[in-house]
């Protein structure tokens, strides 16, 4: 048993989702669905979110082997949504047989800014973690609001992810640290420039966490990649654009 849960919809070419930090499956379900009308959609908990299992420690290597374990088909393209995007690269980079295209949704390879690489902020990241000590249930509500700034429906936005989020309870601590963890300090620029399998970015031009910006950097590292802008998207597409994000990730078929 592998303790990561699996929820699976439809039929045809798999495609496996992977959620951001502190989510899980829960929060794209229907968006899922409306792929599912083409493609099989496998969608996993990471370890620690929703219904999957704890790890000892939340780190790179060990959630790749978790959820490399509970992939139940042979092959399949592989899409990652924030957090869940950079663990998608090292996933592709483990085992680039299984992985047949590689999709990053409003994720980065590098989430932090740094001199000639766009990104969030450090300070951002080190306040969400002094606060997550004293209050996660605060850290969780603000980290959300961040997935909505700036966006013209921000309310209604906010309040599906907190409905969608709700039917788990919210992740052990040492997921939550550990993914903070990642964020801050991961660099997986290399394992991206490294892939030889075909690979699309879709960005919202209103992203506050993951800028558009990153679309010229990413080309340096992967000049063959395919790139999407979807027009007055944020952080969370598939709540405010799922038709367009869906004709683009459906778009090969």
């Amino acid at each position: 048993m592998s303790g990561i849960h699996c929820e699976t919809y439809g039929h045809g070419r798999p495609l496996l989702m992977l959620h951001g930090w502190a989510m899980h499956s829960g929060i794209w379900r229907q968006f899922a669905r409306q792929l599912a009308e083409q493609r099989q959609v496998i969608c996993l908990d990471l370890p620690g979110h929703g219904r999957s299992a704890p790890l000892a420690r939340f780190e790179m290597p060990a959630i790749v082997e978790a959820l490399l374990a509970a992939i139940p088909v042979p092959s399949f393209d592989l899409l990652g949504w924030s957090l869940g995007a950079t663990v998608a690269i090292n996933l592709a980079a483990e085992c680039p047989d299984r992985v047949r295209s590689l999709t990053l949704l409003a994720g980065n390879p590098r989430f932090v800014r740094e001199p000639g690489w766009p990104g969030v902020k450090p300070e951002v990241l080190d306040s969400f973690a002094e606060l997550l000590s004293s209050d996660s249930k605060q850290t969780l509500q603000r980290f959300l609001g961040l997935q909505v700034q700036g966006l013209p429906h921000a309310k209604t936005v906010l309040q599906q992810l907190k409905q969608s989020i709700s039917e788990c309870d919210a992740p052990d601590f040492g997921a939550l640290q550990g993914g903070l963890r990642i964020l801050k300090q991961h660099d997986a620029r290399d394992s991206l420039a490294a892939l030889t399998l075909p690979i699309r970015v879709i960005q919202g031009d209103k992203d506050t966490l993951v800028p558009v910006a990153t679309a010229t950097a990413l080309r340096n590292l992967q000049p063959a990649l395919q790139m999407k802008v979807l027009p007055g998207a944020g952080h969370v597409p598939f709540l405010t654009h799922p038709q367009a994000l869906a004709d683009i990730v459906l778009g090969d078929d």
